[in-house]
């Protein structure tokens, strides 16, 4: 795929061809944690009685936001719009993974008048499940989005239900000083990757730091590497169940990983991201793959020091272009208790007001809106946005391209296994074809 000539064209290329249409098949059958959310009112609790009226001056917003700068900066927000229209923001916060993962449960119960969520395959679904609420009208007022964005933002029904608020590269992240410090050169070939890897060992730091105590994290190395060592297009199609996985494209990209696991942070199902992250932040590990977020564990005077570059090539007839930029965003749900109001934050979620507040509060993410005043980007944030903008093609993310109910019965398991045990891939690969078949042929 040649390189995109504009904006536009760039952001196009965010919306995977080949999911557009949805599968409509029960969301119920083989998903995580059926009824578990339900029983314990982590997040059934946070809604209220859908269509059963309330106050004209609030709107109740379930929230995936639960590190503090993305709490802070939702919160400094939602005063935002409490400040324009005198409606109060009741914001209901439940940790992100347990949010994610029981995000079914959560939707079929009393949700929330609006909730965040992502772009990609599982929005669809869930808008193709009816399970949220039509926003073609709120998009029908908002102004500053790429065709691209609102493409992101459609079900396959030609509806809007989601509005972007912002978005990310993954990249493998560093320090400048200790780079600086060993004279480390940027690789650019998998070779030279596991060089820099071994030198780092010498050198007394941890290669690369790792973590999957919450399941997803370790989807971003698998992403990278099956977009590396067999393109773009394959992975979107595996994600969407069209490839087997115990394909030999398959099984070289675990056994490529496997090659790279003793360069990575050992005991890795029992560390969080933020605790990776922070390795890094004290100078322990040399490299991280992660999101732009990863930003959140640094100070602000540490901000400068931090830097990234792609993924190297593996095959060069491939090369380096692709990645993982995913976009989050506001959903509203199917019944919002008070309808009017949930538009009303909607509209303002996706306004110029928004993207400003963020992009002033959070030096760690890019705003969608093309209209918001992006002067105050940091240097790292130009160059991720540049990043994503040279990008060939995007995809949203594992657990984002392909149907929730694999991605969590099915793939965090699965890569867990694998992380534990390396050794049996025909073993791993053929477990997770024939659980990929039961899934979408149900």
């Amino acid at each position: 795929m040649s390189r995109p000539r504009s904006h536009a064209e760039y952001l196009a290329r965010l919306v995977p061809p080949s999911v557009a249409g949805i599968n409509r098949r029960s969301l119920l059958a083989g998903a995580a944690g059926t009824g578990a959310l339900l029983s314990t009112g982590l997040l059934a609790g946070c809604g209220a009685d859908s269509g059963s009226g309330g106050s004209s001056k609030d709107v109740s917003l379930g929230s995936n936001q639960s590190d503090p700068k993305p709490k802070d900066v939702l919160a400094k927000v939602t005063e935002g719009f409490k400040a324009s229209s005198g409606v109060q923001v009741a914001v209901n916060t439940v940790d992100h993974n347990t949010f994610q993962e029981n995000i079914n449960n959560y939707l079929q119960g009393k949700p929330d008048d609006v909730f965040t969520w992502f772009a990609g395959y599982r929005m669809r679904f869930f808008a193709a499940k009816g399970l949220a609420g039509d926003i073609s009208d709120v998009w029908g007022k908002i102004s500053g989005y790429s065709d691209a964005f609102k493409k992101a933002s459609t079900g396959d029904d030609g509806k809007q239900y989601f509005v972007p608020a912002s978005y990310y590269p993954w990249a493998v992240f560093y320090r400048k000083s200790v780079w600086k410090q060993h004279g480390y050169q940027v690789p650019t070939t998998l070779d030279q990757f596991t060089a820099l890897g071994a030198q780092m060992k010498k050198d007394g730091l941890t290669p690369i730091a790792f973590a999957d105590k919450d399941g997803w994290p370790a989807m971003g190395t698998f992403d990278i590497l099956n977009l590396r060592i067999n393109g773009y297009q394959f992975h979107i199609d595996l994600m969407a169940g069209k490839e087997a996985w115990t394909s030999d494209k398959v099984k070289k990209v675990f056994d490529t990983w496997a090659g790279l696991l003793p360069l990575h942070q050992p005991d890795s199902l029992g560390r969080t991201w933020q605790e990776a992250a922070q390795s890094l932040q004290q100078k322990k590990s040399g490299m991280y793959l992660l999101g732009l977020f990863v930003g959140q564990q640094f100070s602000n005077e540490e901000q400068d020091d931090l830097d990234f570059f792609t993924f190297p090539e593996i095959d060069p007839s491939i090369g380096a272009k692709a990645l993982d930029a995913p976009i989050d965003g506001y959903m509203m749900a199917r019944k919002p208790k008070n309808e009017a109001n949930a538009r009303k934050l909607m509209e303002y979620f996706g306004g110029k007001e928004a993207g400003d507040i963020t992009v002033k509060s959070d030096p760690t993410t890019l705003v969608a809106n093309g209209s918001a005043d992006v002067s105050g980007y940091t240097a790292l944030q130009k160059k991720a946005a540049e990043l994503v903008g040279s990008a060939t093609e995007i995809a949203q993310f594992l657990d984002r391209d392909t149907r929730p109910d694999f991605a969590s019965t099915v793939m965090i398991p699965a890569i867990q296994q694998f992380i534990k045990n390396p050794k049996d891939i025909g073993g791993l690969t053929s477990s997770i074809e024939n659980q990929k078949k039961s899934i979408f042929t149900d």
